[in-house]
């Protein structure tokens, strides 16, 4: 139930869609249904489009501590624009709406989880934004699909430069040692929540941390996967398909 404080905002200063700018809601139902998901097949452990779902080339000779990323939109238009509003424009009040299409990305998947933990901020970007959108969109998809929430299983103990000015090896250099699991989750079935997933170098070094630990698996879902370029290559995104931590 929301207050009259909170009422009288929204006569005064009505919600408008992060999307078109439609008044009256945070996300219209018409941009929702404008999001571009994610169509199979695609490699069942990075989540790039591949002929087949099974693993990918690239995924079939080098090593990851993910056991899969799912996502459920391709990062772009109005997404892109959304999720810009949802990180730096104080649009915390978008992610169960954002939370929708990722519900049904998961339950696509037919798989299973013990715990979810979203991927964390370090605390000075913490007190910088005022909220980890990953840990939102947690809260918003858990009691969805049945899952607990542990908002501080994962804890980032360094800070690190902003990834989407760097290439793909800068971004693996840049988040490696970054986390570290605080919990006794041995054997337990980990999902990794993420707003957006580009080259995969933040979430394969939580997953490092979650291994560490020994957890029994690691899977990843985001809402929105980059676009990648033919060829499978990292490094192939375009700057306007970057987004940062």
């Amino acid at each position: 139930m929301r207050d009259a404080g909170s009422l009288l905002l929204d006569l005064i200063f009505p919600p408008r869609c992060a999307g078109c700018g439609r008044v009256g809601v945070l996300l219209c139902e018409q941009c929702l249904a404008r999001f571009e998901p994610i169509r199979p097949p695609v490699c069942r452990r990075c989540g790039h489009p591949n002929p087949h779902d099974g693993l990918c080339r690239s995924c079939e000779h080098t090593p990851s501590p993910l056991d899969g990323i799912s996502a459920a939109a391709v990062f772009a238009p109005p997404l892109r624009d959304v999720i810009h509003v949802f990180k730096y424009g104080n649009g915390r009040g978008l992610a169960p709406a954002l939370a929708r299409p990722m519900v049904t990305a998961w339950q696509a998947t037919g798989l299973a989880v013990d715990l979810i933990a979203p991927v964390p901020l370090h605390a000075a970007r913490l007190a910088e934004r005022g909220y980890n959108q990953s840990a939102l969109l947690a809260r918003a998809l858990g009691p969805a699909v049945g899952v607990p929430v542990a908002e501080t299983l994962l804890a980032r103990q360094k800070a690190t430069v902003p990834q989407v000015t760097l290439g793909a090896q800068e971004r693996r250099e840049n988040v490696s040692g970054a986390f570290v699991c605080r919990g006794d989750v041995a054997g337990k079935r980990i999902l990794l929540i993420d707003d957006v997933c580009t080259t995969g170098a933040t979430l394969e070094a939580s997953a490092a941390a979650l291994k560490a630990c020994g957890v029994g698996s690691v899977w990843a879902l985001t809402l929105a996967r980059a676009r990648w370029a033919p060829g499978h290559s990292d490094d192939a995104l375009t700057p306007s398909e970057c987004a940062s931590r």
